[in-house]
């Protein structure tokens, strides 16, 4: 009866609940290797291999013979490497009888690696070549060559142990790359962890008390593995590993002059691919997301000094798109209230009767075009003419000349000020000195003549030829300043856009905290990450406020 209970139990639970059940059993009394478990457990899901990098007694195999516990009536097979091992400690030695009877050469398999289902397998680099070409085979492909038959492999995790990283220059590149996972173990750090554990008993360390929860069937691996071949890799997610190969390229380390390239080999990446799949597929989503990427850096180091640099770039480039969304954001909102500041000065000039530059063309209320600088297309605000000096030596201001990413070809002439500062951070600009006489600008010592009325204009805003806008007069100043306010208003739903942006990152965040095989210590870093946004964004709203609130 309780048999049936039990089944009737586990049909119940979707294979997130199960893997959460498994997880916190493999777990208990292993201290601080909740990442090396949860890994060891998704690439075991996934058919990959895992490989942990640190020092002798840090419980490395302890991870995997847990893992055995994990799968229902699972086999394993431990072997320490040496340079003496043979391919017969291995994966089994030639079997005499088969040799004598029929003259075929075969191995007795049964009880070494190509029986098990998990393997574990100690200071991997010592293999020698016969032992590391066929696992070669064996951890890509799940197939091992006897005689002259393939056998398909009931392997599900192999999980590899070393305390250093292979040696260049021996041929172990091809096997170094086959390890999907690459994890850093070490001694406990937690001080109350480490009381605990000299508490524990020995045979509690050994193996838990309890029998593992509904522990995986054959037949549920591999359905599992079939479906999650279906899960879809979403846009977001594929801009994202688009952006990480990107900056791969060039990876700044820390102590390091020059930047590293790192290599990824496509292999590799079909393989992350595969992972991605079944991350999503176990935590019950229909499509693989970034959320399921942050675990991924484990993937795409090659040494241990990349490791921290290349967990920040996967980091940035899960929240590159909100990034870029409120770049874009910020700027608008800056321009508006650049536009606004010179239309609110431009207003004041007309009623204060300001008419010194009356003869000069405006050009979409803002603008003084500059004749022969640029082709004609450079404009300065009204305001920042004004404001300009007669020539002395002493009284030269500074300017600064920078490109419109509004519209190409177009490039605007600012006085360098404390409203202006933000511009010295456009990539395009260009500091200068100006200083004005009566009839010209003067651009680093050049002279240019204004553009005077009843000249065509190109307008800056629209990039066609148009008509004039008359100077203002005093007779319709009130008139001519209300059409400038109006016409200053600025885009209403910058409020909603920033709202958007700050609820999808809070979606973001909340799919990543719930990822169970992320660890602890990212999911801080990402609020750490985060916070760090959420200031900009708040500075952007206070923008958005002067804007539209005049605050």
């Amino acid at each position: 009866m309780s048999d049936k209970i039990s089944t009737f139990n586990k049909n119940k639970m979707t294979p997130q609940q199960r893997i959460e059940n498994l997880l916190q059993y493999l777990q208990q009394d292993i201290y601080e290797k909740e990442t090396e478990t949860a890994l060891a457990l998704l690439a075991a899901l996934a058919g990959e291999s895992i490989l942990l990098l640190g020092p002798p007694g840090v419980a490395k195999s302890m991870v995997a013979r847990r893992l055995k516990e994990a799968f229902k009536n699972a086999r394993s097979f431990e072997y320490l490497m040496s340079r003496f091992s043979t391919p017969d400690e291995i994966f089994g030695p030639v079997s005499i009888a088969r040799l004598k009877e029929s003259d075929k050469y075969e191995r007795a398999t049964e009880g070494f690696l190509p029986t098990a289902d998990v393997v574990f397998l100690d200071e991997i680099w010592k293999a020698g070549p016969a032992i590391q070409n066929t696992l070669l085979t064996v951890m890509n492909e799940k197939l091992f060559r006897n005689g002259n038959k393939e056998i398909h492999l009931p392997l599900k995790l192999l999980v590899a142990a070393s305390n250093e990283l292979p040696a260049k220059g021996e041929g172990l590149e091809a096997l170094w790359d086959r390890f999907m996972i690459r994890v850093m173990c070490g001694c406990i750090r937690n001080e109350n962890v480490f009381r605990n554990m000299l508490c524990q008993s020995a045979n509690t360390a050994t193996k838990p008390t309890q029998s593992a929860p509904s522990p995986i069937t054959a037949k549920e691996y591999a359905q599992w593995q079939k479906e999650a071949q279906g899960i879809p890799l979403s846009s977001a997610l594929l801009d994202a590993i688009s952006h990480i190969r990107l900056l791969l390229q060039k990876v700044e380390i820390e102590g390091s002059e020059l930047a590293r390239c790192i290599y990824v080999s496509d292999r590799r990446w079909v393989h992350i691919a595969n992972l991605l799949r079944t991350s999503a597929y176990v935590q019950g989503r229909e499509e693989a997301d970034v959320a399921d990427l942050l675990p991924m850096y484990h993937c795409l180091w090659n040494e241990p000094i990349e490791i921290e640099q290349v967990k920040q770039i996967v980091l940035q480039s899960i929240f590159a798109p909100y990034v870029q969304r409120l770049e874009t954001l910020a700027r608008n909102v800056k321009a508006d209230l650049r536009a606004c500041k010179a239309k609110e000065a431009l207003a004041k000039a007309v009623r204060e009767h300001d008419h010194r530059d009356d003869d000069l063309l405006i050009v979409d209320k803002l603008f003084y075009q500059i004749e022969n600088h640029g082709t004609g297309h450079t404009y300065i605000f009204i305001t920042d003419f004004k404001s300009l000096h007669a020539y002395t030596p002493d009284n030269i201001q500074r300017g600064v000349i920078y490109k419109d990413h509004s519209q190409r070809g177009r490039s605007i002439v600012r006085l360098y000020t404390s409203d202006t500062k933000d511009l010295g951070n456009y990539a395009d600009r260009e500091f200068v000195t100006l200083y004005r006489d009566n009839e010209r600008i003067f651009i680093n010592g050049v002279g240019f003549k204004m553009r005077h009325k009843g000249a065509a204009v190109m307008s800056p805003q629209t990039g066609h030829i148009g008509g004039l806008f008359d100077s203002l007069s005093a007779n319709s100043a009130a008139e001519k300043h209300n059409k400038t306010i109006q016409a200053a208003m600025p885009y209403t739903h910058y409020e909603e856009d920033a709202e958007d942006i700050c609820n999808q990152i809070d979606a973001a965040q909340k799919h990543i905290s719930q990822n169970i095989f992320a660890n602890a210590s990212d999911k801080c870093q990402v609020e750490v990450y985060l916070k760090d946004l959420y200031k900009r964004i708040a500075l952007c709203r206070v923008d958005i406020r002067k804007l539209l609130y005049n605050e």
